[in-house]
Order: structure tokens, then sequence, then C-alpha cells
């Protein structure tokens, strides 16, 4: 009598999965029954995912976007791809095009070559191949590399992302609770920002989307692309007050003129700037998505406010700690 074998459950490699959406994307993915391997530069980084799934579910391996000769071992085996990587400041010889366009393709022919199912690049809302910012062009960029080496490849470009370890709300939040007056740069841009495990649960739903199709001469045509926006618009100022009313820390607010945050950027150069040239180009507009294509309802996603989900972790900045009572 034999004993026929258990099916083998799905792979999926997370390029630059050890990090902040990269925990949230393993979580999810483990919990959909796929095995998971966190494909960075530095495997041991991703210990703190293996508790994230059952014994054995998720591994790390060796992979480094800039050296695309690595990604082939990193991508064996797997039915589906999520690239992660991405850089918003340019330092410790990571520059925008080197990793957000050039690294995207190279993600994008290993997967090709790896026969992968499915391939999810992350971009970001505002990508656009004639912005001045050369972050956003370099976004741009990578989604084109992708598309061509991989075209049923979908593109997710989501907002702003906050949650629990993010360098949004956390980053205001430190503010906040460290100045007796807080300046605010560019009160007035507007976003939409998106919660953390909306973003994951679209990478998930477009990734078995994806593979769902494969099999069908819907799935052989060209990719699909998604802004990923939270449910509200706020201004910057208006999340600087949130934070500050969430962490109990009241502080003044004051609007810095457009004049000193350009002289601050100029100053971007020096070791702890508060401001790069990047960030400020991508202050000066509004992080909105162009109404132009699908977003988190496509994927039957109801997203998350921040007044919803950030004092979870926000109450740590309170004075006495997260167990103080909200005053």
């Amino acid at each position: 009598m034999s004993i026929a074998p258990l099916p083998r459950s799905r792979l999926v490699a997370l390029v630059g999965g050890s990090g902040f959406l990269g925990t949230a994307a393993a979580e999810l993915f483990a919990a959909a029954g796929w095995r998971v391997v966190a494909v960075c530069r530095k495997p041991a980084n991703a210990r703190h995912l293996k508790p994230l799934g059952d014994l054995g579910q998720i591994a790390a391996r060796f992979g480094d976007v800039r050296r695309p000769e690595t990604l082939a071992a990193a991508l064996q085996g797997a039915d589906a791809v999520v690239n992660l990587v991405g850089v918003l400041d340019q330092k410790g010889g990571q520059g925008f095009f080197e990793i957000n366009r050039r690294g995207a393709g190279a993600v994008a022919a290993a997967a090709a070559a790896a026969g992968a199912g499915a391939l999810v690049q992350l971009s970001a809302i505002g990508a656009d191949p004639r912005a001045e910012s050369a972050y956003a062009r370099s976004k741009a960029g990578g989604e084109a590399a992708v598309q061509k080496a991989f075209p049923a490849a979908a593109i997710l470009r989501p907002s702003a992302i906050f949650g629990a370890g993010d360098q949004f709300t956390n980053r205001f939040a430190a503010l906040v609770a460290a100045a007796p007056v807080v300046p605010v740069i560019a009160p007035e841009t507007r976003m939409q920002p998106v919660f953390v495990k909306d973003v994951a649960a679209a990478i998930v739903a477009a990734t078995e989307r994806q593979l769902a199709g494969a099999a069908t001469e819907e799935g052989a045509g060209a990719g699909t692309l998604h802004e990923l926006a939270g449910p509200e618009i706020l201004t910057i100022r208006q999340i600087v007050e949130f934070v500050a009313d969430a962490t109990g820390n009241a502080r003044p607010l004051f609007d810095t003129p457009a004049l000193g945050a350009r002289l601050l950027a100029r100053l971007s150069f020096l070791p702890g700037a508060p401001l790069t040239r990047e960030q400020w180009l991508l202050l000066r507009e509004d992080n909105l998505p162009s109404g132009q294509h699908p977003g988190l309802a496509d994927f039957g996603i109801e997203p998350m406010s921040i007044a919803s989900a950030a004092p979870l972790w926000l109450g740590r900045y309170r004075a006495g700690g997260r167990f103080t009572a909200a005053g």
C-alpha cells in the first residue's frame, strides 16, 4: 500500500523581507499556508520572522539586488516573488537608480528565470518618469524595468505606510515628545497614509490573483497596477496634531516657511540633518492616488485609519509609558 505524498505548499520569496513591510507580509503569507523565504543581504536580520509561522515555515536566504548573480539561488523554487527593496535616501553606497530601478529589474529578471508564476513589485504613489524628484523617477524606472522583464507582474503603489514599527508616526511622535515647540514642514501637503497590514494583505491578494490567472488567457497579458491609500486625506499638520494628541504631548506647532525648509534641505550633507533635498521635493507635492487605477477595494480590503490603529503603539511616547491612561 503506497501513501500519497502530502501536497507541497507554495513558496514565496520576499526580497527585502526582513524589514517593516516584509514582516507584515511574511506573517500574512504564513497564515495563508505559504512557505516563506526572506531574501536579504543579512539573513540573520530575518530571525524575528520565524515565530510568525509554524516550525520550518519561514526561512531566510542571502541575496543582494546590487549583485544579480546572487538572486538565482535565492529565488530557486519560488512560486511567487515579492520585491520590497527600495531606498528613500541615498546613503551607504545605495543610490536611487542602483536600488529602485536596476535592483527592481534584476529581481524581475531573476524571478522570470526561476520560473516564478507571480511577481509583485512595491513602488510608490507619485512614481513618475517626469518628476523633479530623483526618487520618484527611480521608482517609475523600476516599474518599467519590472514590466519589461516580467510583463505579468503586479505593481503596487502605496502611500506613506504607517504601523507599529514605521518611520512615519514614530518619527513624529519622537519629535513631539522631545521638542518644546514642534516645527511642521510642508504643513498643507496632503497625503492618504495606509496601514501596513492593509498593504501586506494587498500583496498576498495580488500574488494569489496573479497565480490564479496564470493558467488562463486573461492572466497571460500585461500586469496590473494598484494605488494603495488609507481611508482619509490628511495634511501633515493634521497628522502631527493627531500624534501629539495620541501621545498626550500637547506642544505648540510652528509652520516652517518654505524658504526655511529649503535652507534645511541644503544642509542635508551634514550628519543628522533633519531634511534631505529629495524629501523636500517630495513634500512639496501632495501624495495622493491619481484615481486612474484601482485601490484596496479591488482586493476587498477595507482600509484602517491612523486614528483607529496608531494609538496601539503611540502610547509608549506618553509620559509614564503606554499604560498611562489617556488624558
